[in-house]
């Protein structure tokens, strides 16, 4: 006699799939996650639209001068690594957060993570090779993989551990410079091709993002593998497991969900000011000064932003909690968190529409907006994202790619609308 799909569930209840329950929701955790999804992509923009030498060099391509310039130095010292910052600590937390949910129940955790992992990884994959080389997907599934071991280890345990990490990750891109006399002329002269591409190369790039979606392919998955690899094993592995670390602390100190004090969020935001902020302007400064010129540029001017991101990020986390604790601009945290209960669909649907605008299989634009037009299409993406996702969920329980995600982690569709 076959087996129903419910007898199957109540024997195994770690396939019982199922939304989290309104009521067990944390708020705050899904307006900062909303935040943190709308401020990632003031950064993406620029790897969307322009050659990828520019994201760290803003001189390779483009205009500086007036607005534009003042765009560029806004972003990178109120966004860059910042919003991304926060996005790892928040998936370090929802890993506790899961685990715990799990434990309350009386069943492990294990199982469902790394479903939930091995399934990211294959979203991951697809997004960089198939859609934009910038993916985090792929690395978030991997580091979160290594990092959940961690997970019951106490709060200083966790910011210690996570301290370590981020050090040693600045270590790893700060010994290029230690060793740079010793390298061959070959290495040297490979580095420096990257660092500072030829017009030719930059040239060749638009050209390339100008094409087919097929023409892309090459240039595209190359990148995304060096992501994957090189950049994965000196930088995001470290960044990410130890910003993921200080997460899963600040989760549990309640950090994330509005149940700290006053006074520690309004430590937190007055050292992103005093402190993260002045550091990551000086690098701004550091950087001008010295001509962007490589590889110093990368290995000593990108530390300060490195070093002080994540304080910056405490600070917008501080910022966001005061205005949840406070009650305060509910019709804008309403929208915010229907957009971070949807962080996965909005984070994909940035690729999607940007792609069609600057990519050759849509508008072509590549190479061909300004810094200011930019942040025209990055205010259009974020009012359509806060306009469609309280509409969504007001009919359905999930975005999309969540309901794909957990379908595929629970072997069997969820319900996805909302009933009556």
């Amino acid at each position: 006699m076959p087996t129903s799909r419910s007898d199957t569930e109540s024997k195994n209840p770690d396939l019982t799939p199922g939304p989290v329950a309104e009521k067990d929701r944390i708020e705050a955790l899904d307006v900062l996650r909303g935040v943190a999804v709308l401020g990632i992509l003031t950064m993406n923009i620029g790897s969307f639209s322009m050659p990828s030498a520019a994201y760290f060099d803003p001189t390779a391509w483009g205009d500086l001068s007036g607005l534009n310039g003042w765009i560029w130095r806004v972003t990178h010292v109120a966004a860059d690594l910042k919003f991304m910052a926060i996005f790892s600590m928040l998936f370090g937390a929802g890993i506790v957060l899961m685990s715990e949910r799990r434990s309350a129940r009386g069943l492990g955790a294990a199982g469902l993570h790394y479903r939930r992992m091995f399934w990211l990884l294959v979203f991951g994959l697809a997004h960089a090779h198939l859609l934009w080389y910038g993916d985090i997907l792929v690395w978030y599934a991997l580091v979160g993989s290594l990092v959940f071991f961690m997970r019951n280890r106490r709060p200083r345990t966790l910011i210690v551990a996570g301290v370590v990490l981020l050090l040693m990750g600045w270590g790893l891109t700060s010994s290029i410079g230690l060793t740079w006399d010793s390298w061959s002329p070959e290495d040297r002269a490979e580095m420096l091709a990257e660092l500072e591409p030829s017009e030719a190369a930059k040239a060749d790039e638009v050209e390339t993002y100008r094409s087919g979606w097929w023409a892309q392919m090459e240039h595209r998955s190359s990148q995304a593998l060096e992501m994957e690899t090189v950049t994965f094993l000196f930088w995001a592995l470290w960044r990410v497991s130890g910003l993921m670390l200080l997460g899963m602390a600040l989760y549990k100190l309640g950090v994330f969900s509005a149940r700290a004090s006053v006074r520690s969020y309004a430590t937190l935001l007055a050292i992103g000011l005093v402190v993260g902020v002045p550091v990551v302007a000086y690098g701004v400064h550091w950087q001008f000064a010295n001509g962007w010129e490589a590889p110093g540029y990368f290995v000593v001017g990108t530390s300060f932003n490195y070093l002080a991101s994540p304080l910056v990020a405490l600070g917008w986390v501080s910022l966001v909690m005061l205005v949840v604790k406070a009650g305060a601009l509910t019709s804008v945290t309403d929208r915010l968190a229907a957009v971070g209960r949807m962080a996965f669909t909005n984070y994909i649907a940035q690729t999607v529409l940007c792609t069609l605008l600057f990519y050759g299989h849509g508008f072509g634009l590549f190479g061909s907006v300004d810094r200011t037009g930019q942040l025209g299409v990055v205010l259009l993406v974020w009012a359509a994202q806060l306009a469609w996702s309280p509409v969504w969920l007001r009919r359905f329980h999930f975005g999309p790619l969540e309901w794909a995600w957990r379908s595929l982690v629970y072997g069997g569709g969820q319900q996805l609308r909302r009933s009556g």
